[in-house]
């Protein structure tokens, strides 16, 4: 952020912002924050837990989970959250999302692993209901983020009162003086058929959507960023209508929010694969406030998928797909069924 642009560092950066706003009538330095999101795949500690179903990733159960295939996934984890984002973020993102991980324990190993141990993250993580034991959470570098508030919000269906699925994760704080809320997601799977399954991901949109208004009704300019991996893509009615997203930056209204990663799927770049189909479902929108040239606050700049060649699959059936742990039950020693998903805030130093 603003105190490691220095040396040539900082010449690579105006280079870049001079190629970016050529019509700049004076040299400007701006300051870069990462946001990201990753689906960390079955995140799972060795230990049962009674009362989740989690026996699988137990030893001596049907996947053999132990501590070195364990230490191995943290390992995975770690290495790819350190490389997110340092194109322009040397010290890698600000801030990351995540989903599919056991508990907050897991989540203090991973950010105990070396490549993240330096940036010193911080946990934002609520249990929640959901049977296999799943949560979504936030981190955060203490050093460019402060907190102020988080809030655990539980998705339920009232025609079926035995469901259950991840909580939705508010977090609002400061980075680097700037008030942003966001969002954490993990809506529920299409599991049983993507129609069949589809009233449940717009239940949890119309949630997503109701906590977004909820900031909206206390701060009309408040900046929102909703992350996560939705189980849709950014053309399907979830996002599209209940949401209400646009991928275009001049149809942004009081009531519409940016949607940058629809451009990227629209484009064909996927963040999972399946059955030779690309899908986007590991998404970050954006509230109208963090949209537009005024650079004295920060704005959106740029949407990534990071699928790095050493994520993929490099043969057999599933080759280009991201590798994952396990493949039809064997396990590969991969790094997870998900590419991550990053942007790029900037903003002009004063």
């Amino acid at each position: 952020m603003k105190n490691i642009f220095s040396g040539l560092l900082l010449i690579g950066l105006l280079l870049f912002v001079f190629d970016q706003f050529a019509n700049a009538q004076d040299e400007k330095q701006y300051e870069v924050a990462c946001v990201a999101f990753y689906n960390l795949e079955n995140l799972f500690d060795t230990i049962d837990d009674p009362k989740t179903k989690d026996d699988e990733f137990t030893p001596g159960d049907v996947k053999n989970w132990n501590g070195k295939r364990y230490n191995h996934k943290l390992d995975h984890m770690a290495e790819v959250i350190s490389q997110l984002g340092t194109e322009l973020t040397p010290d890698g993102p600000a801030i990351v999302g995540v989903c599919e991980l056991e508990n907050k324990a897991v989540l203090q190993d991973l950010i105990n692993r070396e490549p993240l141990k330096k940036g010193n993250y911080q946990i934002v993580h609520y249990e929640s209901p959901y049977y296999r034991g799943m949560d979504v959470a936030l981190l955060y570098q203490s050093k460019y983020f402060k907190l102020t508030n988080s809030k655990s919000y539980t998705l339920s269906l009232p025609d079926d009162p035995n469901f259950n699925t991840r909580d939705q994760l508010l977090v609002s704080g400061k980075l680097n003086g700037e008030m942003i809320h966001f969002i954490v997601n993990h809506w529920p799977s299409r599991r049983g058929g993507e129609k069949r399954s589809r009233p449940k991901r717009i239940a949890a949109a119309k949630l997503c959507r109701s906590i977004a208004d909820s900031v909206l009704a206390l701060d009309k300019n408040a900046k929102i960023i909703i992350m996560g991996d939705l189980n849709d893509d950014p053309t399907d009615p979830s996002v599209k209508k209940y949401i209400k997203t646009t991928a275009s930056k001049d149809k942004l209204s009081d009531g519409t929010f940016f949607n940058p990663t629809e451009i990227l799927f629209k484009n064909g770049i996927g963040s999972l694969a399946y059955r030779d189909n690309w899908n986007l479902f590991d998404q970050i929108i954006l509230s109208p406030a963090l949209v537009g040239s005024d650079m004295t606050t920060f704005k959106y700049h740029k949407a990534v998928i990071f699928n790095k060649s050493f994520l993929t699959q490099k043969d057999g059936r599933y080759k280009g797909y991201p590798m994952r742990t396990y493949s039809g039950g064997a396990y590969t020693g991969g790094y997870s069924d998900h590419f991550p998903s990053f942007i790029y805030l900037i903003r002009e130093v004063k």
